[in-house]
């Protein structure tokens, strides 16, 4: 009896073996598959960002491709957290809105640059008078925020841009600042945000009810120059770089992060080196100006009840600090 006792788990410990080997190789099998549909991110580089330790996820494409949404969001679990860090129950409202985009490239297949150099531009008023334009389109890749203008401001925010993070209340609306040459990249937040890309690529004027501020009511960007971010890189953004809490108190208001937060998590994924410009923020003057274009007051970003810029500024000095990044008008 003992001897059949042992012959059994023996048995078991061999079948358990032969199947996990088999499942393993199934799996390898199935992510090479999802690679293989996704297009090429950029050339692999034998050299480590400064930044690296960071990252707890790796490989991460950070724009939604229509063909393998589901598995994707399944592998990284996002069907299982709800907008805006995942897609569970708008699954529907992402496939709608990425049938209508004709893209989900990184870069062009004529792009050759291995380990590039990136800079993301926020729109602090610390961009006055830096000059700074003619370094800022050095970069291999330049990644701007929202509705930071270029036009009328290039001797201190440079002239071109090949990425633009936005949201339907942030961005663009006026043809003369259209860039033919940017590739603009939806973050979304809610459900409508999808529903309001998808109606006006359709022609149809969008339902505005829903967003705490008007949003655009046309879009003056192509089709081909669209993306939606994966909802991933903002859950890294949150949770990973900024720590917050996966629930807040029900007389709290969520906190998120910032879309200049997100524009360096995307960096971090898509880039060797990552410079940073506009960022520092002189938060003892209320009146002062908050940006570097128009009349809006460092007054609005302290009464700012969905993002957390204490913690955000920590992160950031954090980052700069170890040398991770670089700051162009740090002092």
């Amino acid at each position: 009896m003992r001897g059949y006792l042992v012959f059994l788990i023996l048995s078991s410990i061999f079948l358990y073996y032969i199947l996990h080997g088999i499942l393993w190789r199934e799996s390898s099998s199935w992510l090479r598959v999802i690679e293989m549909r996704r297009p090429p991110m950029m050339l692999s580089c034998s050299l480590k960002p400064a930044f690296e330790s960071l990252l707890s996820y790796r490989g991460i494409y950070p724009f939604l491709c229509t063909s393998d949404l589901n598995a994707i969001a399944a592998f990284q679990e996002s069907d299982k957290i709800a907008l805006p860090y995942g897609v569970k129950k708008s699954v529907h409202y992402f496939q709608l809105a990425l049938s209508r985009l004709q893209s989900c490239d990184l870069f062009p297949e004529t792009d050759k640059v291995p380990c590039k150099k990136c800079i993301v531009v926020g729109n602090g008023a610390v961009l006055k008078n830096k000059t700074l334009g003619e370094k800022i389109d050095s970069y291999d890749v330049i990644i701007r925020i929202n509705d930071g203008p270029v036009r009328g401001y290039e001797e201190d925010v440079g002239t071109k841009t090949t990425f633009r993070i936005f949201y339907p209340e942030s961005v663009f609306t006026n043809p003369e600042d259209h860039d033919p040459d940017s590739v603009v990249i939806l973050t979304v937040f809610k459900s409508y945000d999808l529903m309001w890309l998808g109606d006006l690529l359709d022609g149809n004027t969008p339902d505005i009810s829903h967003f705490w501020k008007k949003p655009a009511l046309n879009l003056i960007y192509k089709t081909e120059k669209i993306r939606i971010l994966d909802p991933i890189i903002t859950r890294i953004a949150a949770y990973d770089l900024l720590h917050f809490p996966t629930s807040f108190p029900k007389k709290e208001k969520p906190k998120h992060p910032t879309t200049g937060i997100i524009a360096i998590t995307l960096a971090f994924y898509i880039c060797h080196e990552v410079h940073l410009a506009g960022f520092k923020y002189n938060f003892t003057d209320k009146s002062g100006p908050l940006h570097y274009y128009g009349n809006t007051t460092m007054f609005m970003m302290s009464t700012n009840e969905y993002h957390n810029i204490t913690a955000e500024q920590i992160f950031l000095k954090n980052i700069i600090e170890k040398n991770f990044v670089t700051d162009l008008t740090q002092d």
